[in-house]
């Protein structure tokens, strides 16, 4: 019985065809390995400067992930521009077709993408805040959780979360709490107002008992008081508090407020935020403290 004939003609031009693109494939092969090497090292390197294992001076810690990114993604596209012209079909028309189409596609689309991106940078590198600082961009209020090229994920005190855009934080006004607390403190500070029959000392010397019983107050530096302003019934008193816990600073003022009233109650001072004039008819009726007396 006959054989069946095979396409003998067919399968002589696959392989001559594989075996004519084995140098190309060794060469995106070798760029592959390489590629993939280098960006191991570099990220052994990172680790390395941000654990503080490799201090390099024009580069801080905190700088390095981010820049590993950058250069991650660099790398990346330059061995995608060198392998391409290796890759199978990379010489054709539709290949290259379809290259344009992609290419003009990501440039139309990725406008708002680019200029976040651009943002991100610079936000990066100029240091703005860090991861776990608390800030205020805007109208948010929160702790940093995350930051990337794109952008900036805040969890707010009511444990909300938002993200805000990198191009919209580069044109708005960003308070950080946190970058002079880690070395200097942060300043508290609070106004009340007390009446002229009240001696200013021992006014100043109630506010800042009362910083002093505030938990997050620190007591190096020490509370200090200004008097802002000599209104028509009463002087305006500032106490200014140290803090080395920006993240809850709410509920430290919350306290510091608490304080005052009990000091000036068990003083028998009265506190006249915000100013009034009455006729009282009879003795001036103090609230009682609720903490512990001095």
């Amino acid at each position: 019985r006959d054989l069946p004939s095979f396409p003998t003609r067919r399968s002589s031009g696959i392989w001559n065809a594989i075996l004519n693109y084995l140098p190309s494939g060794g060469f995106v092969i070798i760029v592959g390995f390489i590629t993939h090497y280098l960006l191991r090292v570099l990220a052994f390197l990172t680790r390395a400067v941000e654990q503080g294992d490799l201090p390099i001076s024009w580069l801080h810690p905190e700088m390095a992930r981010p820049t590993y990114q950058l250069v991650r993604i660099f790398v990346l596209i330059f061995a995608l521009v060198v392998v391409f012209p290796y890759l199978p079909g990379g010489q054709s028309d539709a290949f290259k077709g379809v290259s344009i189409l992609l290419g003009l596609l990501i440039s139309v689309g990725s406008g708002s993408s680019i200029s976040n991106v651009l943002a991100g940078i610079m936000i990066t590198y100029m240091r703005h805040y860090r991861i776990g600082d608390r800030v205020k961009i805007a109208d948010t209020l929160g702790d940093v959780l995350e930051k990337s090229l794109l952008g900036t994920r805040i969890r707010t005190i009511k444990n909300v979360e938002v993200v805000i855009p990198n191009s919209s934080i580069l044109g708005s006004q960003i308070l950080n709490y946190s970058a002079m607390a880690r070395s200097r403190g942060l300043v508290l500070h609070t106004t009340v107002t007390i009446g002229y029959s009240t001696p200013w000392p021992q006014v100043q010397e109630l506010l800042i008992s009362a910083a002093k019983r505030t938990n997050a107050i620190v007591a190096d530096p020490a509370p200090y008081v200004l008097q802002t302003s000599l209104n028509d019934f009463h002087v305006s008193y500032e106490l200014n508090a140290f803090t080395e816990s920006p993240n809850v600073f709410e509920f430290t003022y919350s306290e510091l407020h608490q304080n005052i009233q009990d000091t000036f109650a068990e003083a028998g001072v009265e506190i006249m935020s915000p100013g009034f004039l009455a006729i009282r008819k009879g003795p001036v009726q103090l609230p009682e403290p609720s903490g512990p007396t001095v």
